[in-house]
């Protein structure tokens, strides 16, 4: 049994990974979701990591799972807490001293239409399931948005990172870009758009409980 350590996105909360929870303990493993504060004027990039350490306890057996903007968080937990695999799923993939703010520009992301969120990161959420979370998004304080990532290097932790093959936002070609120059590995890759949690819960627990197994 693993115990999934699950990391929302920019502005999301533990209730992004609600879908993909009951999938994960059905296969018999644990899984903790935390709300990052970041609505949180004072908390900084170590504050986030802080949460999910402190969220995940004692618990062994650790795979630490991203999304998103969660991407400048999950190696922090693995260099703060013991973990077995990090899983970057359409994440943002930090370098260092780089403070968020600016991983646009040097990655050559370039502008978006973002007047229609839905049409943008969840056209393949249930419709219901794309309101809710819309109703649920909070505010990013600017600290953690603008302080430099602080480790000065990749955390010792096996990595892989999920791609999402009709991702609108991290376009794949894009990405397979980034993360080819920024961790030097050929990206897994899964259908579905920019939330696989609460498109394709079932099939991203498949995936990361093959990770676990050896499994594609």
């Amino acid at each position: 049994m693993a115990t999934f350590a699950l990391i929302h996105g920019g502005g999301g909360s533990a209730w992004d990974w609600h879908l993909l929870e009951p999938e994960l303990r059905e296969r018999g493993h644990d899984a903790v979701a935390v709300s990052l504060p970041v609505e949180d004027e004072s908390a900084g990039l170590l504050d986030y990591a802080d949460a999910v350490v402190e969220a995940v306890g004692g618990r062994r057996d650790l795979v630490v799972v991203a999304h998103s903007w969660g991407g400048f968080v999950g190696p922090l937990v693995c260099a703060r807490t013991p973990a077995d695999l990090l899983v970057l799923v359409t994440a943002m993939i930090p370098a260092p001293g780089e403070p968020p703010s600016d991983w646009w520009g040097n990655t050559g992301f370039g502008s978006k239409d973002m007047s229609d969120p839905i049409g943008m990161f969840l056209h393949d959420v249930p419709k219901d399931v794309a309101e809710e979370l819309l109703t649920r998004s909070r505010d990013h304080a600017d600290k953690a948005m603008g302080e430099p990532w602080p480790l000065e290097a990749w955390p010792d932790v096996p990595t892989r990172f999920l791609l999402c093959r009709d991702d609108r936002f991290f376009t794949p070609d894009f990405m397979r870009g980034v993360v080819r120059d920024r961790l030097g590995i050929t990206p897994d890759e899964i259908d579905g758009g920019h939330a696989p949690m609460l498109a394709r819960p079932k099939e991203l627990a498949d995936r990361l409980e093959g990770y676990l197994t050896g499994r594609p």
